[in-house]
């Protein structure tokens, strides 16, 4: 896992960010830390399907990036 699949991450630019724990400036792609929680994207909901490297479908219904946030998705599971 990365820092920027943690839902503690908070991106600044392409290259780093800030964790939102503790303040500090991290870099996005460096190992994530102990205090890991998965952020709510799509490629981590139950309602998603691969269907190819880069893209996916939400509930078979409607095409969904993996790297998606759904922070505001009521059907996140």
């Amino acid at each position: 896992m990365k820092h920027y699949d943690c839902k503690y991450y908070l991106n600044t630019d392409v290259f780093k960010g800030m964790c939102k724990r503790d303040k500090r400036i991290i870099k996005a792609d460096d190992a994530a830390c102990e205090h890991f929680k998965n952020a709510r994207k799509c490629k981590y909901c139950s309602n998603f399907s691969l269907t190819s490297d880069e893209l996916g479908t939400c509930m078979n219904k409607y095409d969904a990036f993996p790297e998606m946030n759904a922070v505001t998705c009521n059907d996140f599971k």
